[in-house]
């Protein structure tokens, strides 16, 4: 009787823990998803000049077992990029590194014109101050409601956010995107951030 009441008890516990948001840290990144939006919430790393070391040639996402995240069906035949929130460049050290960038934990669902454009010159800027000190990243997605999804299900961010921390500055700068074709340089998109901003 005592099995059954624990295995009953682990059965509602999964089925629980599936419905909710998963908040999970490697040794890249840490992220909190939405397995009902299949997108993540927020995403943090750090950028420490690593030398770049090894090449992504045909990498592709790739989907973690038990975790409901969006996957290859959601991005085709629309305007949206994989794009990466920890970026593939910032982890090209070793190949252990650059594959966990591609896990669709690390995966938004960006304007192709937003991630080719601003959004990665930002992040190429980021690794330009990481060359004389190390920065945290800090990465927001928020929805419309009701939320937009592709129809394969995958909810569309609305807008994001980038939040910058200069480690020995010991300051912020933080700017905002929205989730189209960019009419503004990334310079132009800072925000004023507030310290209730960076909390994960």
């Amino acid at each position: 009787m005592k099995k059954i009441s624990i295995l009953i008890g682990f059965l509602l516990l999964s089925l629980i823990s599936f419905g909710q948001d998963v908040r999970i840290k490697n040794k890249v990144f840490e992220v909190l998803y939405s397995q009902s939006l299949e997108q993540p919430l927020v995403i943090k790393y750090r950028s420490l000049n690593r030398p770049t070391k090894v090449n992504r040639g045909t990498m592709d996402f790739y989907k973690e077992e038990n975790i409901k995240t969006s996957d290859a069906d959601d991005y085709k035949a629309n305007i949206y990029d994989k794009g990466h929130g920890a970026p593939a460049a910032t982890f090209s050290d070793n190949m252990v590194n650059l594959k966990q960038t591609f896990s669709y934990l690390n995966c938004i669902m960006q304007d192709k014109y937003l991630n080719r454009g601003e959004w990665r010159m930002l992040e190429e800027q980021i690794r330009k101050w990481d060359d004389t000190e190390n920065i945290t990243v800090l990465i927001k997605t928020f929805f419309d409601k009701p939320v937009k999804k592709v129809a394969t299900g995958a909810a569309i961010p609305s807008y994001l956010q980038k939040h910058i921390y200069f480690e020995k500055q010991k300051k912020w700068k933080c700017y905002v995107f929205l989730n189209e074709k960019p009419k503004f340089s990334w310079e132009e998109l800072e925000m004023v951030c507030e310290a209730k901003d960076h909390k994960f």
